[in-house]
């Protein structure tokens, strides 16, 4: 029989465990079982807030830059550098988790933060930059980031547009001849996990901005802005996949900067160095806090499990909750998921105490999988 060896590449459980927190306690439930199977870990991420986590973990450098806060505020961000490639996590400078509590500003948040990240980028040398894009308080279609890294967007009167998508209804004219030459020398990644266009049925606003705390009316007026915007800069590339992630970010990346489109997951595998891990494994764990529709559309989970089952890998997972039928983890190459709720049913429970429910999970998979 073959040695077993055990890759653990699991995302985290938004709430309550960090990839890293998750692959050390599924490590610990599988060595309480099977102490003598190596288990090497891998945490992933899909381009959304986590994702410079999961690369230092990889190995990279932990970088950090004092940027512009979606509410004009100066914040801490993180960024991770190797060699000449960086990964760079909007969410870091403009992402939700940098508004008060029950603070909002859907028509004014600012992408600016995003754009002082990246040259925080270009400062440290980098020639390939992977944009991580989920996660943030704006919907500015990326006219922010593009501001910091030099380009100007002004009024009737000649007066630069006021901050957020807001703004974007007063835009007459766009002058992007003052971006940063050292862009046009950069391979920039967008990565994201969506590939909503801009605008429309399925572009940002309505689909991404009532969770930033916009109104009906916000969206209406947020989704004629970002029109009348692609209008001026290029309205070919509002169409693309990807164009709507983060509030349109993906947008100003497409048109302006050059930027190629990936789904966040494939490219986050490949910078973390998966397949050669993958290669070493007999069984692959993966996961995040929930499984379910959603994971199926470019997660990190189904991007993970469809890699191993192309390498003839069996995969399981480990969730919080679990919203799947087994045919549906089937179809996405999951053998079988583990969800806390089955050890716990209160869900609040299951949020504080998840370290301990996730190292009994993995005692299971260890007694199902490894013995």
């Amino acid at each position: 029989m073959e040695t077993a060896r055990v890759l653990v590449a699991a995302d985290k459980f938004k709430g309550s465990l960090t990839a890293v927190q998750v692959a050390e306690r599924v490590t610990a439930g599988l060595r309480r079982i099977a102490p003598e199977v190596p288990v090497e870990t891998l945490p992933v991420a899909d381009g959304g807030d986590g994702t410079v986590a999961a690369a230092v973990a990889a190995g990279f450098e932990r970088r950090e830059a004092r940027v512009t806060g979606p509410l004009g505020d100066p914040v801490t961000a993180a960024y991770a550098l190797r060699d000449t490639t960086a990964v760079v996590e909007m969410a870091e400078a403009s992402g939700l988790q940098h508004l008060p509590e029950g603070v909002f500003a859907p028509l004014t948040a600012t992408t600016y933060g995003s754009g002082e990240l990246l040259l925080a980028a270009l400062e440290a040398g980098a020639r390939t930059i992977v944009f991580g894009v989920g996660g943030s308080a704006t919907t500015d279609g990326g006219v922010g980031m593009l501001a910091a890294l030099g380009a100007r967007f002004l009024d009737a009167d000649g007066k630069p547009v006021g901050p957020g998508g807001g703004g974007l209804a007063d835009l007459a004219s766009a002058d992007l001849a003052g971006l940063d030459p050292r862009l046009t020398g950069v391979d920039l990644i967008l990565a994201s996990d969506v590939d909503n266009p801009l605008t429309g049925p399925k572009g940002a606003p309505e689909v991404y901005g009532r969770q930033k705390g916009a109104t009906e009316e916000d969206i209406a007026v947020l989704d004629a802005a970002l029109a009348h915007y692609a209008s001026v800069l290029g309205p070919d590339h509002a169409r693309l996949p990807g164009a709507g992630a983060a509030g349109g970010i993906g947008y100003g990346a497409l048109v302006a900067l050059g930027a190629r489109f990936r789904p966040g997951i494939e490219v986050m595998l490949d910078v973390l160095g998966f397949a050669p891990a993958l290669a070493r494994a007999t069984l692959v764990i993966t996961g995040e806090g929930s499984l379910d529709e959603q994971t199926l559309h470019g997660k990190a989970p189904a991007g993970v499990a469809a890699a191993a089952r192309a390498a003839g890998i069996e995969v399981v997972a480990v969730c919080g909750r679990l919203a799947l039928p087994p045919e549906a983890l089937g179809r996405a190459g999951i053998r079988r998921a583990y969800a806390l709720t089955e050890l716990e049913p209160d869900p609040a429970v299951c949020m504080a105490e998840a370290g301990p429910l996730l190292e009994r999970a993995a005692e299971n998979i260890a007694r199902d999988f490894l013995r």
